[in-house]
Formats: structure tokens, sequence, C-alpha cells
């Protein structure tokens, strides 16, 4: 009943809420990025949604519009020197996430479930079919995030995303929903151009 109605029903309301409650800050964003750099306010690039079916996922524009694309931030040999100044702040306290409220708002998305990935991150879409991730609606957060986020190895990543869809639950989307607010607030995981860093740290 969860999984199959009222998720969408929560979802909906919650990205029409937070969407009008946030307006203010997503047209001052707009603006920001508009007058510190050249190109569009909005980064629009395909990923992998429900059952494989891909859609186009909105961001606020936080790399240079020389960055190459569809290439994954943690392949590209130097992301910072493609990182706006405006755009590393937005990333390091995930705002330049908030465009994906109008994602969720389409039915493209969810507000907890597995981030989406690109089509090119092969064994990470490959995991995902084994583990039953990608059957669901990806999402803006997820176990994975709240629980290691870039210092996650794909592996990793993908385990938690078939841990959640076996778990998936109200309350469990209210413990993921919380453990996301705290991490954002912590900067928690957030490595630039870095997956697998936690287990680089123990190895090291």
């Amino acid at each position: 009943m969860y999984k199959n109605c009222l998720k969408r029903v929560i979802d909906f309301l919650l990205s029409l809420i937070g969407i009008v409650v946030l307006s203010p800050v997503l047209l001052v964003l707009a603006i920001i990025i508009k007058v510190t750099s050249p190109g569009p306010v909005l980064f629009k690039q395909e990923r992998m949604g429900k059952d494989n079916v891909r859609f186009k996922i909105f961001k606020f524009r936080s790399m240079r519009i020389d960055t190459p694309k569809d290439v994954p931030t943690h392949m590209l040999s130097n992301p910072d020197q493609y990182i706006t100044s405006v755009g590393k702040f937005m990333r390091k306290t995930s705002l330049d996430e908030l465009p994906q409220l109008f994602n969720i708002l389409k039915g493209d998305m969810a507000v907890i479930g597995p981030r989406p990935s690109l089509p090119n991150q092969y064994d990470l879409n490959e995991l995902r079919d084994k583990n039953g991730a990608s059957s669901i609606k990806p999402g803006l957060t997820g176990l994975a995030q709240i629980s290691g986020r870039d210092e996650l190895e794909i592996d990793v990543k993908a385990a938690l995303d078939g841990e959640y869809v076996k778990k998936m639950s109200f309350l469990f989307d209210c413990k993921c929903f919380l453990g996301t607010i705290t991490s954002v607030l912590k900067h928690d995981g957030v490595v630039e151009g870095g997956t697998g860093e936690m287990h680089k740290e123990e190895e090291a």
C-alpha cells in the first residue's frame, strides 16, 4: 500500500510544499548563478529512472559550461577546476539539488530512494539491476547518502540501495529524511571527485 500508492502521494505533497516554501531561495540562487557565471541557470542531464527508463534530471548549474559532458565528477582528473565559486558552496550544502523538487513533482523521482545514476555508470547500474534497486524511482536522497555518500565505494552504495528496497516503509523513509538533514548540516560524506574515500582512508 505504501510503496504503490501512499509514497507517491507524500512525495507529491512534499515537493509541492518544498517548491512553494523555498521559492525565494530558488529565485535568489538562480540570480546569483546567472550573475556570477556565463551559461544557463539549470543543468539538465540524462539519468536512469525506474525500470531503467531514462529522464532528464534538474540541478542548479555548479560547474563551468566547458566541463566534459556525461562524465561522473569522480572520473574527472581535476574536478575542482570546473566547479564555479558559487557551485562549490552549493555542492557542499546540497543546494544544487533543490531543482529536483520539480522532478519529484513530475513523478520521475521520489524524495527517498537510490540516487539517480548516469547511463554510463555501468558497474553501478548492473549491481542495482541485480539487487532490485532499479525497480523503484530514484530519490533526492537515500540510505547511501546518510551512510557515507561520496566516501562509499560503488559496490557498497549498490548494496545500500538494495537494502533500502527491502526495508522501504514510511518509518524507514522518515529515518532517511531526518538522517539527510543531519548529514547536510554536518556536510558528511561530501568529497569532490571522490568515490570510495572511506575505504582509501582505512587502507592509509
